[in-house]
């Protein structure tokens, strides 16, 4: 039923493809798809890309969708090898706005071109990071605490996961936008981080929900608001960092590419499937745990949104000498 669902649904996008193409997108799929996660397993790009991956086995009939990781160099390993393989279909990427908009600029000599080597197929979610605060720090808004770097430039220390991870650089383009000085301490990852700003020896961090939460709900930490636009079906009773500092939007977006030639029919069949089940309350509670939203849209808006990125990346991480570890 479910199978029968999604065809019906994709439809109307199919019957304005031409007829080989129409055909080559009902023989497809021919053998089991893999989606490469070029991460390694439990992270968040691993812990979205398998329940998405498990509906999208439903939308298709039962037919396998695997999930295998291949990390290596910020994802830049994976991303490669998707890059040069087959483009019937059958390999797609969990794309990520690292991978896609923020390793260009952070890695040299990447061995792909973004908006040529690659497909997009179907954005799936996007991620807003929580602005955190150790609860000595004498701010209790986005707006007192801007005030508060303002009077004190250089001196308050912040943590990221690592030079070039999502909270580096969203925290590197809230100091752009509010015009504030920060000093940034790079840590292995979110555990170590996060142990220290609980502890007070950090100061502020931007990161996931997932990560600060539980200690803002034990009230160890203080969130002053996030980093979507608009207020966060995952994230309840934060407001937008906007509401401060207007225009300010840095969310972290995942999506489903392949390589380059795709055929599309193949494209819009499965850009279909997976945005019939961002509807399913199943996959949006999973979606929610991992402090996500679903954002389903089409080949075409998911390749507008690269380029935007890939242009906006290239600016914020020019400015402000970013690089990767």
């Amino acid at each position: 039923m479910i199978a029968r669902r999604s065809l019906l649904l994709a439809a109307p996008a199919l019957a304005t493809i031409p007829i080989g193409d129409r055909a080559l997108a009902q023989s497809w799929p021919s053998r089991p798809i893999t989606i490469i996660v070029p991460f390694p397993p439990g992270g968040s790009n691993d812990l979205l890309a398998r329940p998405l991956a498990a509906k999208l086995q439903q939308a298709l009939g039962g037919h396998p969708v695997v999930v295998e990781n291949r990390g290596g160099a910020g994802g830049t390993v994976g991303a490669a090898q998707v890059a040069r393989s087959a483009p019937d279909g059958h390999t797609l990427m969990w794309g990520h706005v690292g991978t896609l908009a923020v390793n260009p600029f952070i890695y040299p000599n990447i061995p792909y071109d973004v908006l040529r080597d690659f497909a997009p197929v179907a954005l799936v979610a996007t991620l807003p990071g929580v602005l955190a605060i150790h609860p000595s720090v004498r701010a209790r808004t986005t707006a007192e605490f801007i005030a508060l770097a303002k009077a004190q430039p250089g001196t308050l220390e912040y943590g990221s996961a690592g030079n070039g991870s999502a909270s580096h650089i969203t925290m590197a383009s809230f100091c752009d936008a509010a015009g504030i000085d920060l000093v940034h301490v790079p840590y292995r990852g979110n555990g170590p981080m996060l142990t220290d700003l609980l502890a007070g020896r950090l100061k502020v961090a931007f990161a996931g929900a997932p990560v600060v939460l539980p200690a803002v709900r034990d009230r160890l930490l203080v969130a002053l608001g996030m980093s979507a636009a608009r207020p966060s079906p995952s994230i309840p009773g934060i407001n937008p960092v906007a509401e401060a500092l207007p225009g300010y939007e840095m969310v972290q977006w995942h999506g489903l590419v392949g390589p380059a030639g795709m055929p599309p029919a193949v494209i819009t069949r499965i850009n279909e499937a997976v945005n019939g089940q961002l509807n399913d309350p199943e996959l949006l509670q999973r979606l929610a745990t991992e402090g996500a939203d679903a954002a389903p849209r089409t080949p075409e808006a998911f390749r507008a949104l690269i380029a935007s990125e890939l242009d906006r990346f290239r600016t914020l991480i020019t400015r402000a000498g970013i690089r990767a570890d």
